[in-house]
């Protein structure tokens, strides 16, 4: 057996490549266009291992898809495949539209195509699982109870925009034609490998490099955070489990606002790698101008998840911080190979001379 990952090279779905093969013998087929956020140095360390076969492809491309799904006939597709950050959708929201809602039509159809014509047992225990975010609900005022699976859609980003269209194109393609489809919404995720254009590997880079720390506005938006592993171990479950044409929400129960975590990672980075000069990382937080239209606050309830499929997160925020600063304190490899021209060209137009 066999299963296709879809966005395998990015954050989410590389540490899910990484925790399969950690625990599992069952091939993966990788699946990634390799945009400016995919980055092979993350799978590295499957380099000769035959459950691993990387294609360097576009969720897009029916013929890839087609090959790739006839050839290895996999059990289960895994859609992680995503542009996934908001200050870049609102820049330039054509890349989401065009990966995120057209590429997700492509995927399922090219799906559909090979689910139909699989004998009927393999038919029934086929999996379609689409990974998508919190964001799709909007946001909470401070007194809202969380985010259930429930809630109604309120987008307000492009981003959030595009997922909430993917979710709608698998839900229908689940009532319409019967694919076995599964459906997760996570909060925040954060942990290794963590491309640093999001807030917390930006921090602890540019703490690293003494240069300002960016929040933005009066850094009180509300966030809940999940560490990768964890999110990836809930995944496992709701493919082995799960109900299909159901959703399942995945948080971390660990609501931060921005500002602590930002003065979290400081702390940490004052005991783990003190600055030359003795003073503390925290005196290099800048406040810069909000974003347009900045969710207030997200917060998961993942209860139908721990009631029905029995998972629960393993880290607390404090864990997973800890975990996550050593990390990028033991991998300046991987962020060297990271921080590209383009990135820092990115970093120059969001925030100018305090990147």
């Amino acid at each position: 057996m066999t299963i296709l990952v879809t966005g395998g090279a990015g954050f989410i779905g590389g540490n899910f490549v990484l925790d399969w093969l950690a625990g599992s013998d069952e091939p993966v087929v990788n699946l990634d266009k390799l945009s400016y956020a995919g980055n092979l140095q993350t799978l590295a360390s499957l380099q000769g291992d035959t459950r691993h076969r990387f294609v360097h492809g576009d969720i897009g491309d029916r013929a890839v898809l087609g090959r790739l799904l006839a050839e290895h006939q996999p059990r289960a597709v895994l859609n992680f495949a995503a542009e996934s950050h908001v200050d870049r959708s609102i820049h330039g929201p054509g890349d989401f539209i065009d990966t995120n809602v057209v590429g997700t039509f492509n995927l399922l159809e090219s799906v559909r195509a090979y689910w139909s014509e699989l004998p009927a047992a393999d038919k029934a225990a086929f999996r379609l699982l689409h990974v998508s975010t919190d964001e799709v609900y909007g946001t909470l005022a401070a007194d809202d109870a969380p985010f259930t699976e429930a809630h109604r859609y309120q987008p307000n980003s492009p981003y959030s925009a595009s997922k909430a269209a993917s979710d709608h194109l698998v839900r229908a393609w689940h009532h319409s034609y019967g694919l076995p489809v599964l459906t997760t919404h996570c909060s925040n995720n954060y942990g290794p490998y963590h491309f640093p254009e999001k807030l917390i590997p930006l921090v602890i880079l540019n703490a690293l490099a003494g240069k300002p720390l960016p929040v933005y506005g009066d850094g009180q938006q509300v966030r809940d955070w999940l560490y990768v592993t964890d999110h990836c171990a809930a995944i496992r479950r709701v493919l082995d489990a799960g109900t299909p044409g159901e959703t399942y929400n995945v948080g971390g129960g660990n609501e931060k606002t921005n500002l602590d975590v930002v003065r979290s990672i400081c702390r940490l980075l004052d005991e783990l790698r003190p600055r030359a000069d003795s003073k503390g990382y925290a005196e290099q937080i800048t406040h810069v101008q909000d974003r347009p239209g900045h969710d207030r606050r997200y917060a998961i309830d993942a209860r139908k998840l721990e009631r029905e499929l029995g998972w629960k997160p393993a880290e607390t925020f404090n864990s997973g911080i800890r975990k996550t600063v050593q990390w990028y304190l033991d991998n300046q490899d991987w962020v060297a190979g990271v921080s590209s021209g383009r990135y820092r060209d990115w970093l120059t137009q969001q925030y100018g001379d305090q990147s």
